[in-house]
């Protein structure tokens, strides 16, 4: 998740005074606004809890009013604090920090504790409404989901929720997984726009877990919807005769066929993005990504108009980071600072081992970079997991809990073909240094510069895998 703070306000206190908030952005959408003294409170809380080896340093107290330049200083210095608080892994998934801003986007958008109706869709469009608070978290409006629906507790797990944007025309759009630190319903009504739902998919890659849902009546009806939606957006391929077959086995009602039938087909399982540039093969490329089966697929158009196909294994991904950058609007005011406005330009990219001794960054500007990034740590968590034999249940229901070590004993993979780089003298691609320090596992880096790919805030994969010349 991409934290920022882009804005202050200056806003009128109960007895008339003034005060400036501090507005904080999660992917670009207004999450909160607060005061420096609320983000005091939070970071002596942290400190009790975790000590001040542990804890960022936090923006000094002024003892006089602050002028303009130091009203910026100082939320420039809030931002890197949040970000820095947020990609660490034991202080980003403490409760203390998560129910801070849970409370503090509930006391933004002004709504009151009190029960609510909220509609939770299937992939088959059906609507799930559920009765809950307005204040509860992720986690409690999932149970609340699976209790309506009488999904057993041991399956819960295997599922997520998701928000999405469904355009006119049907398409629709992943803006995200849902967070812990967010309230549902506050999230999904700020937004004040009908195409956006929440949805309820499976959480997992691995399609042999589907052997795990499909044993459950309730289980096996929500796979079974997702199959064949994923079906009817084109997501998963099917030609006539596989058309044929899977209406068939509906026609009879042969659920577990069905999807055992879908598993066999192409993109089975994967999420796909909207169209977006990549700068592989060449800068400048139109790129449809698909995540799934422990890759990102492209299907790149190059300028020739010629159409190329070919997958990066996340095996092969020695790290990765989203980048952000401000981006001034063509209509807005070109001055810079707080009254300026502009939007976020964001940009996955990942060092990819091409052979066995050629690392090269191959970057996606999308919208949907952060979701990209959240895929591919969810497929090298579950790897992991499947690696050192742990249970798939526990890391489904806590998988941010921790962060997870990589396996010593780890065998190399073959890889599906390449996109061939038609250019040999390609520009040059930014290079990391060749020991990576620090490594985090969660967290995203707000970078001045789209190039700007240094050695700090990596996704280091422990999943990565060297190879052999026999898989070249």
């Amino acid at each position: 998740m991409h934290f920022s703070i882009p804005e202050t306000e200056v806003c009128s206190g109960e007895n008339g005074s003034t005060y400036v908030a501090y507005n904080i952005h999660v992917n670009g959408v207004l999450h909160c606004r607060v005061r420096y003294s609320q983000l005091l409170g939070l970071h002596e809380q942290l400190k009790k809890e975790y000590g001040n080896n542990v804890v960022p340093a936090f923006p000094p107290k002024k003892l006089f009013t602050l002028t303009s330049a130091e009203v910026e200083q100082r939320r420039e210095q809030l931002e890197k604090y949040m970000q820095a608080v947020r990609q660490d892994p034991m202080l980003g998934a403490s409760e203390t920090f998560n129910s801070f801003l849970r409370k503090a986007q509930q006391e933004t958008q002004q709504i009151p504790t009190e029960e609510v109706h909220l509609d939770i869709y299937l992939s088959n469009r059906q609507k799930v409404k559920v009765n809950i608070l307005t204040s509860d978290q992720t986690e409690d409006v999932l149970e609340a989901v699976a209790s309506k629906l009488d999904l057993p507790d041991d399956l819960v797990g295997y599922f997520s929720l998701f928000l999405i944007r469904e355009g006119k025309d049907g398409g629709c759009t992943f803006v995200r997984k849902m967070q812990e630190f967010e309230l549902p319903f506050v999230s999904v009504t700020s937004l004040r726009n009908p195409e956006y739902r929440i949805v309820l998919r499976k959480s997992y890659w691995d399609s042999a877990y589907d052997n795990d849902v499909m044993d459950n009546r309730v289980g096996l009806n929500l796979l079974y919807a997702q199959t064949v939606s994923d079906i009817e957006r084109g997501w998963i391929l099917v030609n006539k005769e596989q058309h044929r077959q899977l209406k068939s086995l509906q026609e009879k009602g042969s659920k577990k066929e069905f999807i055992r039938l879908a598993q066999t087909l192409k993109y089975f399982g994967y999420i796909k993005f909207d169209p977006c540039i990549t700068d592989f093969p060449e800068k400048g490329c139109h790129v449809i990504v698909s995540a799934g089966n422990n890759e990102l697929n492209f299907h790149v158009k190059l300028p020739n108009d010629q159409i190329k196909e070919g997958s990066f294994k996340v095996t092969r991904m020695r790290c990765w980071r989203v980048t952000s950058s401000q981006v001034p609007v063509t209509n807005g005011t070109a001055n810079s600072g707080t009254s300026g406005k502009s939007d976020i330009k964001l940009e996955l990219a990942f060092e990819y081992l091409m052979s066995k001794d050629r690392l090269q960054w191959v970057t996606v500007t999308s919208p949907q970079a952060i979701m990209m990034s959240i895929c591919l740590q969810s497929m090298v968590d579950e790897l992991m997991v499947k690696k050192s034999g742990g249970s798939i249940k526990k890391m489904l229901k806590k998988r941010h809990n921790g962060s997870l070590r990589r396996s010593d004993s780890q065998q190399a993979v073959k890889s599906p073909p390449l996109l061939d780089s038609p250019d040999s003298n390609r520009e040059p691609v930014v290079k990391l240094s060749s020991k990576l320090t620090s490594v985090t596992l969660r967290g995203i880096s707000t970078s001045n510069s789209a190039n700007d790919i240094s050695g700090n805030n990596i996704h280091g994969n422990y999943a990565f895998e060297g190879i052999g010349d026999d898989d070249l």
